[in-house]
C-alpha cells in the first residue's frame, strides 16, 4: 500500500477500508455509498493530509480479502495493527454513515457493524449514539 511497506495501512487507509467493507458487505455497492465514502475522504479533517488516490488501492485490498475464507479476520487484524484507538469511534461513525447512505440496512451490513463494534470495543451506549446520529443524518 505504501512505498515503504506494501502491506502497511495508514490510519486513514483503515478508515477507508472499513467504509468500503460496509459498502461491499451486502455484495451490492451502491452509488450513494461510494459518494458517502468520497465525500468523507474529501471533506473530513481526519483525511486532510490523505492522498485520495490511495482509495482505489485500499478498496481493492478489501475486495481481495473478502474473496478469502478468513478475509474479514485478516481485515480486522490490519485495522487493529494500524488504526490508533483514538480513531475507533470515528471509524464506527464512518461505517454507520456508509451503511445508512442508501436509506436501508441489509442484514449483512448490520452484522458487519456489529462485528466492527466488537472488534473496536465500542461501548454499547456510545455505539447507540453514533447509530442514532447516522440515522438522523440520512432520514428521508
Amino acid at each position: 500500500m505504501s512505498e515503504q511497506d506494501p502491506h502497511l495501512l495508514t490510519p486513514q487507509d483503515c478508515l477507508v477500508a472499513l467504509m468500503v467493507a460496509v459498502s461491499a458487505s451486502d455484495e451490492n455497492i451502491r452509488t450513494a455509498e461510494l459518494v458517502k465514502i468520497q465525500n468523507a475522504v474529501n471533506m473530513l479533517p481526519v483525511f486532510a493530509s490523505y492522498d485520495a488516490d490511495r482509495t482505489n488501492a485500499v478498496s481493492q485490498t478489501v475486495y481481495d480479502l473478502f474473496e478469502q475464507e478468513d478475509g474479514l479476520d485478516a481485515l480486522f487484524g490490519l485495522i487493529r495493527d494500524n488504526l490508533p484507538e483514538r480513531l475507533f469511534e470515528t471509524a464506527y461513525a464512518l461505517a454507520c454513515d456508509v451503511a445508512a447512505a442508501d436509506g436501508s440496512l441489509a442484514e449483512p451490513e448490520l452484522r458487519l457493524l456489529e462485528e466492527i463494534r466488537y472488534e473496536l470495543n465500542i461501548d454499547r451506549l456510545h455505539a447507540a449514539a453514533i447509530e442514532r446520529g447516522a440515522r438522523a443524518r440520512h432520514i428521508t
